[in-house]
Parts: C-alpha cells; sequence; structure tokens
C-alpha cells in the first residue's frame, strides 16, 4: 500500500544530515519510505494532508516510562521522609510481596505505552520501577506486554529487568543495597529465555535485549554473565550507572572500583551497551571536576548515554555538559524515564539546563537535541534505517500540529516548537507504515477508560508505600498535601 503525507514543514534527511523541507510531503509504500520532497510520480492508495504541522522522523526513547509513574510522589520529599520510600531491611527480609496483580500489571503497561504512542513516540526500551515488586520483572508479565506493545503497533526493544539486590534503608539509618543472589540468578536465566521467545516470533517490531537493573544491585557475577551473554547473542544491554553519588559510594564499597571500572572489569563495556543518564563521572563537580579521561573512555567503546534531562532535572541533578559530552564523541540518545514521557519537553529543559551550565546561549543547540531524540537513538540500536525521513529509511513518521495561536508565532518550525510546544500536540503517528495514532487518538482504546483504571491502580501503589517504610508511616504523613484541606466552618449570625 502506497501512503502519502502531506504537511507545511518536513525533517527529510538530506546528505547524511537532516534538512527542513518545506511544503513537502512523504510517501511510503508498506513499510518503506521511497519518497520525501515535492510532487511524487504516480497515483497512491492513501493521502493525508495536515496543513501546518511539523513531520518529524518517529521519535525514539531508549529509557521509556512502561509503569504508572513514581516521580509524583519522590521528586519532593524532606530527608526524614526520602528513606521511607525505599524498602526497608525488615521488607526485604520478612516481607517482600507484589503490590499488584498480574491483571493489574498487564493494564499498567497498557497505559503506559498508549502515553507513549500519545506523546509522538515510536520506538522504545522500557524502564519500570521495581519497588511495588516482590522482586524485579517476571518473564511472563514481559511476555503479555509484548503483545500489547505488538497489538498498538510500537517499535520495541524488550527484556525483563533482573537483580541480585535492592537498595535498602537500615533502621539505624543510611542505605545499603540487599542481596539475594539466586534472585539475580534466575533474572538472568528468565532474560535469555526472553531472547529466545522473541526470536520465535519473528515479528521485526520487537527486538529482545538485556536489562540489568542498575549498577549497585548487580553482583559482579552476573554482570560477567550478562556481558558474555551479550557477546554471545549479539544483544544490547542497557544498565543504569554512573546516575548518582550514592550509585559510586556503593560500588566502591562493595568492589573497591568505580562504576565505569566495574564495566571494564566485568566486560560490559565490550558490550553494545546503553548507560541511562551517565552523569557522574570524572568531571562531575563532586568527583574530580576535571577530565581524567571518563569521557574518552566511554567514547572509545561506543556507549551511548541515554539522557533524560527532564527527570534529572526533577530530582536535583544535571549532566555535565551536553555538549562536552558530544565533543567526545559520545553518542547522545533521549529518554523521558519518568511521566509525562515528553521528548519535546524534555529536549526543551536540556537545552535551557546547557546554556546554565555553560554560561552560553549557544551551548546545546535545538537541533542538537533533536538529531540526539531521532539518529542518536537510531545509532544507539544500530539501525541505520531509523530516526531519518529518507527513501529506503522504515516509515516511523510523527506529526506534531504548530498552528495553534498558543504556540506563538513561528520562525524556524523546530527551535520554535522544542521552545514553546509539547509532545501533547502530536496527531498522527505511523510506525512501519501501520498508523498508531490517528487525530491525537489510537484506534480500538477508550482512553477514559484507561484513565480511571490507572488512577484506581495509582492508588492502591500510593497506600503500599507504608508497609515498606522503614518507620511505617502511613502514606498521608508520607505524602502530604502541598495545602490543607479546605474546611467549612460553622455558620455565623
Amino acid at each position: 500500500m502506497r501512503t502519502r503525507w502531506r504537511a507545511s514543514h518536513v525533517l527529510a534527511h538530506q546528505d547524511g544530515h537532516h534538512a527542513l523541507l518545506r511544503d513537502g510531503e512523504v510517501v511510503w509504500e508498506d513499510d518503506v519510505i521511497v519518497h520525501v520532497g515535492h510532487g511524487v510520480d504516480g497515483p497512491v492508495d492513501a493521502e493525508l494532508d495536515l496543513g501546518e504541522s511539523l513531520v518529524l522522523p518517529g521519535l525514539i526513547d531508549l529509557d521509556a516510562l512502561t509503569d504508572i509513574d513514581h516521580l509524583v510522589l519522590d521528586a519532593w520529599p524532606t530527608p526524614e521522609r526520602a528513606d521511607g520510600l525505599q524498602w526497608s531491611l525488615d521488607y526485604f527480609q520478612h516481607r517482600r510481596r507484589d503490590v499488584f496483580t498480574p491483571e493489574e500489571r498487564a493494564t499498567i503497561r497498557e497505559y503506559a505505552l498508549v502515553q507513549l504512542a500519545l506523546h509522538g513516540i515510536t520506538t522504545y526500551m522500557p524502564i519500570a520501577s521495581e519497588i511495588h515488586s516482590s522482586w524485579a520483572e517476571p518473564y511472563d508479565e514481559l511476555v503479555t506486554m509484548t503483545e500489547t506493545s505488538r497489538k498498538l503497533g510500537l517499535r520495541a526493544y524488550l527484556g525483563p529487568a533482573y537483580r541480585s539486590g535492592v537498595n535498602v534503608a537500615l533502621p539505624e539509618g543510611g542505605r545499603d543495597v540487599a542481596f539475594d543472589e539466586e534472585r539475580g540468578r534466575a533474572g538472568l536465566q528468565d532474560a535469555v529465555r526472553f531472547l529466545d521467545h522473541v526470536a520465535g516470533l519473528a515479528d521485526p517490531l520487537v527486538t529482545g535485549v538485556l536489562l540489568p537493573c542498575r549498577i549497585e544491585t548487580i553482583t559482579e557475577e552476573i554482570m560477567r554473565e550478562t556481558a558474555a551473554t551479550a557477546r554471545q547473542r549479539d544483544a544490547i544491554v542497557r544498565l543504569h550507572c554512573l546516575q548518582g553519588l550514592l550509585e559510586r559510594d556503593l560500588v566502591e564499597r562493595q568492589h573497591g572500583v568505580t562504576p565505569l571500572e566495574m564495566l571494564e572489569r566485568t566486560g560490559l563495556l565490550d558490550t553494545h551497551l546503553l548507560v541511562p543518564h551517565g552523569l557522574v563521572t570524572d568531571r562531575h563537580p563532586d568527583v574530580h571536576g576535571e577530565d581524567r579521561g571518563d569521557l574518552a573512555k566511554l567514547a572509545a567503546a561506543g556507549v551511548s548515554i541515554v539522557h533524560c534531562p527532564q527527570t534529572s532535572l526533577r530530582y536535583g541533578k544535571v549532566l555535565h555538559t551536553f555538549g562536552m559530552y558530544r565533543d567526545a564523541g559520545i553518542n547522545l540518545c533521549l529518554g523521558t524515564d519518568s511521566f509525562p514521557p515528553d521528548l519535546i519537553r524534555g529536549m526543551d529543559v536540556g537545552i535551557h539546563l546547557a546554556k546554565v551550565l555553560e554560561d552560553r546561549l549557544d551551548a546545546a543547540p535545538a537541533e542538537d537535541y533533536l538529531d540526539a531524540a531521532t539518529l542518536g537513538g537510531a545509532r544507539a540500536l544500530g539501525r541505520g534505517d531509523l530516526g531519518r525521513l529518507e527513501p529506503g529509511a522504515q516509515a516511523d513518521v510523527v506529526a506534531f500540529r504548530i498552528d495553534d495561536i498558543r504556540d506563538g508565532v513561528l520562525d524556524d518550525p523546530v527551535r520554535t516548537f522544542l521552545l514553546n510546544g509539547t509532545a501533547r500536540q502530536a496527531t498522527h503517528s505511523v510506525v512501519a507504515g501501520r498508523t498508531v495514532l490517528a487525530d491525537s487518538r489510537i484506534p480500538g482504546v477508550d482512553l477514559e477508560d484507561l484513565r480511571k483504571r490507572a488512577q484506581l491502580l495509582f492508588e492502591k501503589m500510593r497506600e503500599a508505600y507504608s508497609e515498606r517504610d522503614v518507620q511505617r508511616r502511613p502514606a498521608a504523613e508520607l505524602f502530604p498535601p502541598t495545602y490543607p484541606a479546605f474546611t467549612t466552618g460553622d455558620p455565623v449570625g
């Protein structure tokens, strides 16, 4: 089937880089783009005039929230409440459980994947919190999630998250990692089994990957076995690390080396490795405050940093800096990591944070961030046919309306959209030529019903924090309101 989109602005790809096309069109046949430009010859089977829209390559989110977000609960607590949002050691030893049933987890996954589609994301690699699970991510849950993703039509890089330990709050105060090494071994076995499951599907929209959790929660044994499996299976590995000072302290206590040295020692640095965040290297002001070779080592190993500017900022952290990582030769791609999964807002945040950090207005141009959301993501996945609109590329395409008066006046469409817009302006998307989003709706999905079900599950999740809190405080105490409730007093007179 041959389909044509027309729009006022198209981000085409030409001579190895993106190029702005005015009043252009994108044509694809089945799942492959066959024309980008003006005036395609020959008939088409379907066409859509998108008017004042910006058509982009499908956005690639490599730390994509596939959960009901916990950031709304844990990005603002006082220090005395913060430890209450972790597992207590007692909970780890005696009471850990799944807060949700498998059916409820399936609803949560559907809700999150629908959110990705509504925000213009076409390719994703998932991230979900394990705090409300009895351990990490079960094999069966990922099998179910895979089918939900296939039904929606998103391009997915999937695997069950696994870990050997969990961050815990200690009764005497402070934090540590409590280990259950057998669960780590079982988790890796499930991850390998899932690679086999995905291979059996033979679905070009689903790729199996290895997703160990956080470096401080993985034993050296599991790191080494993950690296060996990745090389044997030619599988991508994504490992959250270099993301915080506590992580660095815990890894140095456990292994006597830094997280980056641990990646090198276990062979993970020699794999196809994605590192979400990547904030804490030698140049971080609380480490050495200068470049002592960490960025060069990451670049030489071909590591991709999954930069999540909006989430990092919400937890009071920043990347030092986007431009300096690029200049070091590191491939930067983007993730959302929290709600909303809005890469447009995330790019805007990142652009302006870089200005503050480098004290220059051109520290991170809009085009560099949009390259990261498209071409950088494609490089991280080893996919030269994603992240670009040119003949021969996959037909992963998204359109955003840019004609609302609240968007302001229009100058350069990319710069203006990132400055004034939001991913909620996504109206249409296709993945491999198949419609995912149409007129800001997802065919076959009752959004209002899904919203109501998700709200009930969030309330269940919120209440469950009390049983994990080291002090067993009620949710009302852990999560006080911004303002007291309005009360009606006795009538006067």
